[in-house]
């Protein structure tokens, strides 16, 4: 890393982090919340291994805890998602002290206790944060009284994760410290009962259970659950709550097994070489054998069966009716029933699995049943067809062909209960090319081929590459300007009552106000907003203020809400997303809802949903899943509960956010059909699904052009095709650029040219954080092939689309809620 690029991360870390450190207003939070986010962090904690009913721990136990992560807990990663200040952190000793039924072997935690407060955990600093804590030595002599002391250890293997800094293939890091394994070692060769809990926030390495085999009796995922963090561990440990999490991300037999291995960190591009077998996709197709945790995988203290009842087409969707029964006979349980789909190989190729649906049941006492129908369209198996094999360049297609219809409790365990055939090739929906390959980027991708006796092999294939003329396309969607009136005397109002249009208010905005309109107010934590706001966009001008655009007050997420006062912290995206449970996402996020208007956040950054396409990425742990359609419905039930009570979620990072090695100059080069099945389908079912309101741009360039400056991302994919209607923000700063289509336009007018409609913060980047202006959208305006009145106005229009249904344009115009949501600011 050079020194621009180290200098300009301290300034980042500097501004993003300076106003947070002062607290201000009470410890108050929302009633409830940290309750429900307890119980979702223990949701999602997956259960690997209980050999002999190792777990739960029974009254009579008493337990040696050891790792020093019992106390230097993870409860959240680091960066600017997880910067939450929570009145308290329920680390695991405290978790495990809580309960009165378990003996903690106390002499022990008095040793580890002592080091801790002598060997103070480093947090680090911005991009440089701790991938793990330093172990505490200990000797067999200490391990021997513990022993002796007590019939149980709990070894505490803890990983830090966080925004700009990326996993890496490193004892500490991926793989195992050499003091971990050597704790192990101690641990294993006295005890007979040893239960070993992963405190991470993206996965590791997990070879070494093979290595240690049944001395180690139980493994669990307990993730970074947040301020509840420990309760929630202790109440999966002492049977108050029976596991139910499912893996959302395979865990491979070693690093190099993964698809993605090999186009992984580099600095300048990653060909996405792996194009749609990411994940379990990859591995179900070619390489079962390599997978040490599927997909979807997830035990629990009793048993179930799954009976399936029918397997029927109607209407166009497929309906799955299936019987869960807890065959156990003393602890209950819930379950996750796994639909997926196959599809004939044809011309395209395809995955021999996909998700296609998922459901889990209601908690089942012992010997109960509950029978489920899950449903889901016909459509949803089609393949993107970027090459034209088909016949049908640039659309959905179902080849023909049979389609079984698998079901299951985890990737591989789910079997063939039907089959859809359909007769002939269909079309789905035909678009045209967008966000394709540059002819300079083509590289080699996978697809399946069928060899013989039907067996699936892999091959590689060029890349389809651009074949359109993006000027012509874009000339082709300039819109018409409103007549400029100047300033009649409209306020916002009059629009929402209906005495004004849209149209005639905009035609009075000046330049400079349309311009306003089209950023932030400059810096993080603006006086226009929440102490200690990302970001503030609106009403940034005292004139748009008069005519009553009120300031709307961003702050970070998703793990809470980041502002210079004290809220809860939630459990991290994966953390969440291994409850495979909608409903408990969403009214957790409601709940969450309700604090945002407490402590004045109006926007949350929030959900993360990137795809977790290589386990070292850096900020895996604000994400969902290695699966699009997991991904999908978790985001979708975030932004329903946040957006439920009148406030609003900006799902990020839009689109391919898949690593934070140099995340501002990095290019992820991939295939359309890719984009379309995988990277783009978790966006396009949240906004077909949720209909966030607001949308936020990627660092990152997508086949050559950034995030924030990508039109065929931001105007044609979601705004035409999916119908998006709501405002569009950048990340953080952007990157300065010229458009290759239109020299005159750079920077900011490049950017409204897409139709990414704030600049946020707001203006140029510069230390110790002084406002300055950006003039460059303005700069080309009333040039041949410059920046256009009508775009100007486009934008201004999606902004104040939001303005007029946000929380605080309620409160200021007297508008009345109803249960916290604004009862006449839908549209």
């Amino acid at each position: 890393m050079n020194i621009g690029r180290k200098l300009a991360n301290l300034v980042t870390g500097m501004m993003t982090q300076d106003e947070n450190t002062k607290i201000y207003g009470t410890e108050e939070l929302q009633e409830g919340l940290a309750d429900l986010a307890g119980d979702a962090a223990a949701e999602g904690i997956v259960l690997l291994k209980n050999d002999s009913g190792t777990l739960p721990l029974m009254g009579d136990t008493t337990v040696s805890v050891f790792g020093r992560v019992q106390l230097d807990y993870f409860s959240v990663g680091y960066g600017s998602g997880g910067d939450v200040k929570p009145p308290y952190i329920i680390n695991l000793m405290e978790g495990l002290r809580e309960n009165p039924n378990i003996q903690i072997n106390e002499q022990l935690a008095v040793i580890y206790e002592t080091w801790c407060r002598k060997n103070k955990a480093n947090h680090g600093s911005w991009g440089n944060w701790p991938r793990y804590h330093r172990e505490m030595p200990i000797t067999e002599n200490v391990v021997m009284q513990a022993a002796a002391a007590s019939n149980a250890a709990i070894v505490v293997i803890g990983r830090g994760a966080g925004e700009d800094r990326e996993n890496v293939l490193e004892k500490g890091s991926y793989y195992l410290s050499d003091q971990e394994m050597n704790l192990l070692e101690k641990v294993t060769a006295v005890f007979k009962k040893v239960i070993v809990l992963l405190n991470f926030g993206t996965i590791i390495d997990m070879s070494w259970v093979e290595q240690f085999g049944d001395r180690i009796k139980a493994i669990l995922c307990v993730w970074q659950g947040g301020m509840e963090s420990g309760r929630a561990v202790a109440k999966i440990l002492f049977g108050l709550a029976t596991p139910s999490g499912k893996l959302t991300a395979t865990i491979a037999n070693r690093y190099e097994d993964y698809p993605s291995s090999k186009n992984f960190g580099n600095k300048k591009f990653n060909n996405y070489v792996e194009d749609i077998f990411v994940g379990y996709r990859y591995f179900e197709t070619f390489a079962k054998t390599s997978v040490k945790y599927p997909f979807g995988y997830g035990l629990s203290y009793t048993t179930f069966k799954i009976v399936t009842r029918s397997v029927e087409e109607k209407g166009g969707q497929i309906f799955v009716n299936v019987t869960v029964k807890n065959t156990g006979d003393q602890y209950s349980g819930k379950e996750v029933v796994q639909v997926y789909y196959g599809a004939p190989q044809g011309v395209l190729g395809k995955a021999v699995k996909s998700l296609a649906t998922f459901a889990k049941t209601k908690l089942l006492q012992p010997g109960r049943s509950e029978t489920l129908t899950l449903a889901f369209n016909v459509a949803q198996m089609a393949s993107y067809d970027d090459g034209g094999k088909t016949g049908y360049k640039s659309a959905w297609v179902l080849e023909a062909g049979d389609y079984p219809i698998y079901v299951g409790n985890h990737v591989q365990t789910a079997n063939v209960q039907g089959t859809y055939t359909q007769s002939t090739l269909k079309v789905i929906e035909q678009f045209s090319e967008a966000a394709a390959v540059k002819p300079e980027h083509s590289f080699e991708r996978m697809v399946a081929k069928t060899g013989k006796a039907g067996r699936i092999t892999l091959a590689y294939e060029s890349v389809p590459i651009v074949t359109t003329d993006l000027k012509d396309t874009v000339q082709s969607r300039l819109p018409q300007p409103v007549a400029q009136t100047g300033d009649k005397g409209y306020k916002l109002i009059e629009v929402k009552k209906g005495t004004v249009t849209m149209a005639e208010f905009i035609a009075q905005l000046s330049l400079d106000e349309l311009e306003g309109l089209c950023r932030g107010d400059y810096t993080m934590n603006s006086p226009l907003g929440t102490p200690g706001n990302a970001a503030v966009f609106g009403g940034v001008l005292p004139s748009l203020r008069d005519k009553g655009i009120v300031p709307i007050t961003t702050s970070d997420g998703p793990s809470g809400i980041r502002l210079s006062a004290y809220a809860s912290l939630l459990p991290i995206g994966s953390n969440l997303a291994c409850s495979w449970n909608e409903d408990l996402v969403e009214r957790l996020h409601q709940m969450l809802g309700q604090e945002m208007l407490k402590k004045g956040s109006d926007v949350l950054l929030s959900p993360g949903m990137n795809i977790q396409r290589d386990p070292l990425c850096g900020r895996n742990f604000e994400y969902f899943s290695e699966d699009p359609l997991l991904t999908g419905r978790m985001a979708s039930a975030v932004v329903r509960g946040i957006q439920s009570q009148g406030v609003s979620a900006c799902p990020k990072h839009f689109a391919c956010n898949n690593q934070e090695t140099n995340r501002t100059l990095h290019d992820s080069r991939v295939s359309e059909r890719a984009l379309r099945e995988i990277y783009l389908k978790c966006f396009e079912i949240c906004v077909k699904e949720a209909k966030p309101q607001n949308i936020m741009t990627s660092y990152n360039k997508i086949n050559g052009v950034w995030g924030h400056y990508h039109f065929e991302l931001s105007t044609i994919i979601l705004r035409e095709e999916w119908g998006y209607k709501g405002n569009v923000m950048t990340d953080w700063w952007i990157q300065s650029s010229k458009d290759p289509n239109f020299p005159k336009l750079r920077d900011n007018a490049y950017r409204v040219r897409a139709q990414v409609d704030v600049l946020m913060p707001g203006g140029k980047r510069k230390m110790f954080r002084k406002r300055r202006k950006d003039p460059s959208l303005l700069k080309s305006y009333a040039k041949p092939e410059g920046i256009t009145l009508g775009e100007l106005q486009r934008c201004a229009a999606n902004v104040l689309r939001f303005v007029l249904i946000s929380a605080p344009f309620a409160k200021v115009n007297g508008l009345p809620y109803y249960g916290g949501e604004l009862e006449k600011n839908k549209e």
